[in-house]
């Protein structure tokens, strides 16, 4: 797996770094949040250019908050270019905090709060069923979003996320967290 880091603190990225490529995964650090547009980007178009035209990461993870631009900004800017790209958010700050902010992005998110053992970072990149739960969501939460649907029914949707738990993980729509 191809997965595109963004994360300041150098100790924590190298961490991340190190267990990931152990694993076999090939990693690709950045230190803020335009250095990582900067990297996705630059990828996009080397892997658009490529005869299976498919998108250069098969994850990104970001931190929060960051210098030049937090991951909410990043992950806007990363949905433009491949509404579909894969994204977990890795941060220490409160989950009220990241509930309103990931709100802006309407689609589920996945959310490891810091500080988490390392293994649930791996076991959580390395679940198959998540991203595919989360695509069967994030369609029927852009068809809701459209005929304008009531945050309950988002809400029974979201309750199918507990079947793809993991330690140190939950998951956010709109105000609904699933932990």
């Amino acid at each position: 797996m191809k997965i595109l880091i963004a994360e300041d603190e150098p100790d924590i990225a190298n961490q991340y770094k190190i267990s990931l490529e152990n694993r076999k995964h090939q990693v690709v650090l950045t230190m803020d949040g335009d250095e990582c547009i900067k990297a996705y980007r630059g990828a996009s178009k080397e892997a658009k250019s490529a005869t299976d035209g498919k998108f250069p990461f098969d994850l990104v993870v970001l931190d929060h908050r960051m210098p030049k631009k937090d991951g909410v900004d990043v992950a806007k800017e990363i949905l433009k270019i491949n509404p579909d790209q894969r994204i977990l958010f890795a941060s220490a700050y409160s989950r009220e905090t990241l509930v309103s902010d990931l709100k802006e992005l309407n689609r589920a998110m996945v959310v490891i709060q810091k500080p988490f053992r390392i293994s649930s970072l791996v076991s959580t990149v390395e679940d198959e069923q998540i991203p595919a739960e989360l695509e069967k969501i994030n369609v029927k939460v852009r068809a809701l979003k459209d005929l304008h649907h009531s945050d309950n029914e988002l809400s029974v949707m979201v309750k199918t996320l507990s079947r793809i738990q993991k330690p140190d993980v939950w998951y956010t729509i709109g105000d609904i967290v699933v932990e």
